[in-house]
């Protein structure tokens, strides 16, 4: 007997890396669809990038509900996460950010509503060993320090200024759980629940401090510190398949992006999530946008290999932090060989271009090789911070 299809599907409005999934839809039947309804979704949600906790404080004050932002202010070997992390713990039972989740967010969440129901700030020192964690599978063996803060909305002013940070800016928490900026030029006064400090002048940017939240080690004075810096940026010139699956991974990881291309039906929100900075010119305008006073990494992937080398013969000569090209290596073998020839680039400056772009991780579909690409983006920004302590 032949199975029978319905072909009077409703027909899938067009995005990007899932359109091709609707080619010879008829053929395979409803739950083909189904499957493309799912993919669809999440194309979507990718597309919206993760916020940063600095994000989230201002939001969060705005909306008018109750909340604690709890930091783990140290560990002692193994934990769930890093000192640093964030998350702010909503009197209703919501949670933006993590600590870490299981048993160990959930022991911090009570203790963040007994918090905020007597509006009392606390500290808190939990040994993850296998009496407090065997059920939830936490057995890491390690010791969390943290901080709750029931009154960390006074510090508007202070989580607006980190939010939107051009410069390298210090805060902490100092003893009596006051939030204040940390370093020359600060308030005398920490913040209470009647003043909150002003801004800091940022010390110069360093690779090592920008585009990351650096917890420094407290002072006497302080039960926590940390330095915010604005993230390193990622230009991506080229504004094709892989660029859209490349900027939404990026922002997430705190990366600030700016696409390159001269097709302006492209370079546009309807592909590329929102946080997404565009610049849409002739390319010879484009090539003349200056680097921003922060680590820059760049990936060209053009529409073709002309593009690719008129981004390359201008990028080559500019103090990326990374440079990588899309391509092959017979490609690159052949740029290579050109650049040298024409002298457009020395042997030295090519050998510091990343191509074909990406770790080899066999990638075969565009999702692949926007992971590779990432990752080995990470690896690079990673080593430049570890060279630069």
């Amino acid at each position: 007997m032949t199975a029978q299809y319905n072909n009077n599907l409703p027909p899938l409005p067009s995005l990007p890396n899932v359109k091709n999934l609707r080619l010879n839809l008829w053929l395979l039947g409803p739950f083909a669809y189904s499957a493309c309804l799912t993919a669809r979704a999440l194309v979507r949600n990718m597309r919206d990038a993760m916020p940063r906790i600095y994000d989230l404080l201002p939001a969060a004050v705005a909306s008018g509900q109750p909340f604690a932002l709890g930091i783990i202010s140290a560990i002692k070997g193994s934990s769930p996460q890093k000192k640093g992390a964030k998350a702010l713990f909503f009197a209703d039972g919501r949670i933006e950010g993590t600590l870490g989740g299981g048993c160990l967010e959930a022991e911090i969440q009570q203790r963040a509503r007994r918090a905020l129901a007597t509006g009392t700030p606390s500290r808190f020192e939990l040994v993850l060993d296998h009496d407090f964690g065997w059920d939830d599978g936490l057995i890491c063996g390690g010791k969390v320090f943290g901080l709750i803060l029931p009154h960390a909305a006074q510090a508007l002013e202070i989580w607006e200024k980190l939010a939107k940070a051009q410069q390298t800016l210090t805060w902490g928490v100092k003893k009596d759980f006051s939030i204040a900026w940390v370093g020359r030029g600060v308030p005398a006064e920490p913040h209470s629940p009647r003043q909150v400090g002003r801004t800091v002048p940022a010390e110069p940017n360093s690779l090592r401090q920008v585009g990351r939240s650096v917890p420094a080690e407290p002072s006497e004075n302080w039960l926590y510190q940390e330095r915010v810096s604005p993230p390193c940026a990622l230009w991506i010139a080229g504004a094709g398949h892989v660029a859209q699956a490349v900027a939404p991974l990026a922002l997430q990881l705190d990366f600030a992006v700016t696409v390159f291309d001269d097709r302006p039906a492209l370079a546009n929100e309807r592909f590329f999530p929102k946080g997404t900075q565009f610049r849409v010119d002739a390319w010879e305008k484009l090539l003349a946008e200056p680097l921003p006073a922060r680590p820059v990494f760049g990936v060209i992937a053009t529409r073709g290999h002309q593009h690719d080398a008129l981004v390359l013969r201008n990028w080559i000569h500019r103090p990326f932090a990374y440079l990588g090209m899309l391509g092959s290596r017979r490609k690159w073998r052949l740029f290579c060989e050109e650049f040298v020839a024409k002298k457009l680039a020395t042997a030295e400056q090519l050998a510091r271009v990343a191509c074909p772009v990406g770790l080899e991780i066999k990638a075969v579909s565009v999702p692949e090789i926007a992971v590779s690409i990432i990752a080995q983006v990470i690896q690079k920004r990673a080593e430049s911070m570890s060279n630069d302590q």
